[in-house]
């Protein structure tokens, strides 16, 4: 699934190159994803003017000027390709075209787990499964008071609750694990367990590594590219994650005799830390 990173740059893509283009025509080819894509979807928005764009968690939202907000998620394998012209052919899975006087663009998504939709641009906030979503890593009031606050009431391990949309938006699998790696601190550590100044060491790790992550075009692990075609590179920096086995960038132990980084799954996803360095 594309996290923060990726969508932040797929996001980046399409402003650089459809800016506040206007929409021409919309062409659905098939609507069924995790919630169906409304039925007046094209009829909505053909004619509008694009005019904002923002990214809220992993979901981009494009504000147009007649009172609506798309709102897009990816999914696990959604991709938005950007054309000057249509291609002859689609490919199998390009299930939405939405053509503008500055170019194409088409929703790929093969297991059609993500989500195309619109709302009223003043009720975006209303919207539910984005009304309880937490503080984005970026956002001023994400301070490690907010952050310690929430995990002094939870018993879960740390990495889970990194993951916990509701109390930091937008860090996914990847990140977390590179974020407690960073920040040396065990993904099973029970979160109430977890200090202030731990907090403090959690939120600077996760905003350098995601704007390393954003630098870098994000992380191509599986099937994840940019609106170009071409593959993000952060997975060249990653200290642990997909390195089972492998001796850390900070350890100093000998590997054949600590095991090196290692892979548990917690929540049933794959966790990767090097339990020498982490605490």
């Amino acid at each position: 699934m594309p996290e923060l990173p990726e969508v932040e740059t797929i996001m980046q893509a399409v402003v650089k190159a459809i800016g506040k283009a206007n929409i021409i025509d919309v062409k659905v080819n098939n609507n069924r994803f995790r919630e169906k894509i409304p039925d007046d979807f094209a009829a909505k928005i053909r004619g509008a003017q694009i005019i904002s764009y923002k990214r809220i968690a992993k979901y981009i939202t494009i504000g147009l000027n007649n009172g609506l907000t798309l709102i897009w998620h990816l999914g696990m394998s959604g991709k938005i390709k950007i054309c000057d012209e249509l291609p002859e052919m689609l490919d199998k899975h390009d299930h939405v075209i939405i053509k503008t006087d500055k170019g194409y663009l088409i929703f790929n998504d093969t297991r059609r787990f993500g989500l195309l939709t619109y709302c009223e641009s003043k009720n975006l906030n209303q919207v539910p499964f984005i009304a309880k979503i937490g503080l984005d890593p970026f956002d001023e009031n994400l301070t490690p008071d907010y952050l310690y606050n929430h995990l002094s009431k939870k018993k879960i391990p740390i990495k889970v609750a990194l993951l916990d949309q509701e109390i930091i938006c937008g860090i996914g699998n990847i990140y977390a694990s590179e974020i407690l790696y960073l920040a040396k601190i065990s993904p099973l550590r029970e979160s109430n367990k977890v200090g202030l100044k731990e907090c403090a060491s959690i939120i600077e790790k996760t905003r350098e590594v995601l704007k390393k992550a954003i630098a870098a075009g994000g992380s191509t692990i599986h099937d994840y590219k940019k609106p170009d075609g071409s593959l993000g590179y952060f997975q060249n920096m990653h200290c642990v994650y997909n390195k089972t086995g492998q001796k850390c960038p900070c350890c100093t132990c000998n590997v054949e005799q600590s095991g090196g980084i290692q892979k548990i799954v917690q929540a049933g996803r794959s966790t990767f830390y090097c339990p020498t360095v982490q605490k």
